[in-house]
């Protein structure tokens, strides 16, 4: 499980990174401001983690270059692909996990879709904001409410996993976090540790 992370406070060295990566980017998008931060918290019964609440406040709101690869998406937006026949989006429950789950290595032969979407659909649908797409289904999420709040996680067709765990073996090893996550993209790195 990963932990350490201050998600109350912004750490002015992480606010600092992220104004320098985002400056050089002339098609940033204007922060929302901290008056339509507010609002959707209020909306969403939630507080969103910092350092990702002074960033869509101050420095950003929406960068079509990424992360990831189809842009980050403005705060109260989801991806064109996310499609209109989801469940409730429910921020305020919190997410469901703790480590990563490979669903597509299961084998639940015997769950009909309803058994397993009332599975899966948590993962995709509580406690987290979508960042954006890497296309094909892949959606990246930043946790704001549970054990996982400031946490990226990615999730897809095939299972969810959390970028940045500090284990030799994990699947996306990396600084934990928005701006450990946003900096790693800045890099050019690719986000698997196989790749």
């Amino acid at each position: 499980m990963m932990t350490g992370m201050n998600t109350e406070t912004c750490d002015p060295a992480e606010l600092a990174a992220l104004r320098e990566i985002f400056a050089s980017r002339p098609e940033a998008a204007p922060p929302a401001g901290w008056e339509a931060v507010r609002s959707f918290e209020a909306e969403h019964g939630i507080v969103l983690p910092e350092p990702y609440r002074t960033f869509a406040a101050e420095i950003c709101d929406g960068l079509p270059a990424g992360p990831p690869d189809y842009g980050l998406l403005p705060l109260a937006q989801t991806p064109p692909d996310w499609g209109s026949d989801r469940p409730e989006r429910l921020l305020a429950k919190p997410f469901p996990l703790a480590a990563a789950w490979l669903w597509e290595d299961e084998d639940d032969e015997e769950l009909s879709d309803q058994e397993f979407e009332a599975r899966t659909d948590p993962v995709f649908d509580h406690g987290s904001l979508l960042l954006g797409t890497d296309g094909c289904g892949m959606y990246w999420h930043l946790i704001v409410t549970g054990p996982q709040r400031g946490h990226v996680w990615q999730i897809a067709g095939e299972g969810a996993m959390p970028f940045g765990p500090q284990s030799p073996d994990a699947l996306m090893p990396g600084t934990p976090g928005f701006t450990g996550w946003v900096t790693h993209w800045a890099q050019g790195r690719s986000w698997f540790a196989d790749a």
